[in-house]
C-alpha cells in the first residue's frame, strides 16, 4: 500500500495538470488566401490578414502574445477568415482571381504592396469587410485589447451604418 501512495499522487498531479488546462489547442485556424478566396464565394464574412515577415520582432510578439489570447481566437475564428501572409514569399499569392508575385525591386510579394497600398511595414492586419471593399491596413503591433474593437468594428458589421470614430465613443471593451 505504501508504494502505491506516490504511485496514485502522481497519476492525480497528472491529471489535474492536463485536467484544468484550458484554451491550450485552441489557435485561430488560419487559412491560404486561395482557400479565403474560395470561402468568401459560400459564405460572406470579412477577412482578416497577418502580414508579417520571418525576421519581424514585432510579428512574432504579436504571434505569441495577441494570437494567443482565448478571446482573439475565438472572436477570429467565429466571425472572419483568416490568412497568414508572409510578405516576402516568393511562392504567387492568389486572390479574387488575380495571381500576385515576388517583386525582386522591393524584396516583397505584390500582394504584400496591394493590402499596404505600397507602404509595407511589418506587422500590419488587414482587414477585407466585405467583397467590395478594399484592405484596410492597420500597421504595427496590436495588444488584444487594441485589436479587439477593429475585430468588432467589422465582425459586427458595424462598418455598414458608421465610421470607425463614431463606433469607438460607443464601444465598451469586455476583453
Amino acid at each position: 500500500m505504501q508504494k502505491l501512495k506516490p504511485a496514485l499522487f502522481f497519476c492525480l498531479i497528472i491529471f489535474c495538470s492536463t485536467a484544468f488546462k484550458t484554451g491550450s489547442n485552441e489557435k485561430i485556424q488560419w487559412l491560404k488566401m486561395d482557400e479565403v478566396s474560395i470561402k468568401v464565394k459560400e459564405q460572406t464574412k470579412p477577412v482578416l490578414i497577418d502580414l508579417y515577415t520571418d525576421w519581424c520582432y514585432w510579428c512574432k510578439e504579436m504571434d505569441k502574445k495577441t494570437y494567443t489570447n482565448s478571446k482573439v481566437i475565438a472572436y477570429i475564428n467565429e466571425h472572419f477568415y483568416s490568412a497568414k501572409v508572409n510578405a516576402e514569399t516568393k511562392d504567387n499569392v492568389s486572390w479574387k482571381e488575380k495571381i500576385y508575385k515576388y517583386n525582386s525591386k522591393y524584396q516583397v510579394n505584390d500582394f504584400a504592396l496591394f493590402l499596404s497600398y505600397g507602404r509595407a511595414s511589418f506587422p500590419t492586419t488587414v482587414i477585407i469587410a466585405d467583397d467590395q471593399s478594399a484592405p484596410i491596413p492597420i500597421a504595427g503591433y496590436l495588444e488584444p485589447k487594441e485589436l479587439e474593437p477593429i475585430l468588432k468594428y467589422f465582425g459586427e458589421g458595424a462598418y455598414k451604418t458608421m465610421n470607425f470614430p463614431q463606433f469607438e465613443k460607443t464601444f465598451k471593451s469586455s476583453w
